[in-house]
């Protein structure tokens, strides 16, 4: 019996801590198994705002680590069976080759592959503001089945730490993967004294 799996795709946009944490709660999931693949320009930012052993941090927690240039790794292919891939952060330039269709490299080439399998695509795009280009490249991956969630703090949840906010949106984006275990992020429940004045 197959291993359910997952792919983390991990751009160059800012917010790299935000992959580290998702690959550490997805490799705790029981039963998962995660694919990684990491762009040249994530290579840097991951360097660059989590430190020079940040990317090695990374591989040890994953199952797998496929080279950005390997397009014939197994996820490259439609018949390798996952849960669903997530890429975060996600630069502008991979949501507009994502929605050209431009798999130049496998992390593009991986979300390509899910567009078409219809499975789970959550896309957590970096980048403000945003120009008519920007808007018109997650309106056509929405389209075509993607789920845009941009890195946004839920500023209601009272976090009150920059960890706060990362683990929020981590969880937050494995949770649009409707797996079978979930990670739970915090949700709003309504105003405290919401049924008092009801």
């Amino acid at each position: 019996m197959e291993p359910k799996r997952v792919v983390l795709g991990v751009s160059g946009a800012s917010g790299a801590r935000i992959a580290l944490r998702i690959g550490t709660l997805l490799s705790a999931m029981p039963g998962l198994e995660v694919h990684l693949v990491v762009s040249e320009a994530a290579e840097r930012t991951l360097a660059h705002e989590a430190g020079p052993d940040a990317l090695r941090a990374l591989e040890t927690v994953v199952a797998c680590r496929h080279p950005i240039g390997d397009i014939g790794a197994s996820i490259a292919s439609g018949s390798f069976r996952t849960e669903g891939m997530i890429v975060a952060p996600c630069s502008m330039r991979t949501t507009s080759a994502i929605a050209s269709g431009i798999a130049d490299n496998l992390l593009i080439r991986a979300a390509d592959v899910h567009l078409k399998e219809r499975r789970r695509l959550v896309l957590v795009v970096r980048e403000s503001p945003l120009h008519l280009g920007h808007l018109r490249a997650m309106v056509s991956v929405t389209e075509y089945g993607a789920i845009v969630a941009p890195a946004v703090p839920a500023f209601y949840l009272a976090p009150e730490t920059a960890a706060d906010i990362i683990d929020q949106i981590a969880r937050r984006a494995i949770d649009l993967l409707s797996l079978d275990t979930p990670v739970l992020s915090a949700s709003w429940r309504g105003c405290p004294d919401s049924e008092s004045r009801a």
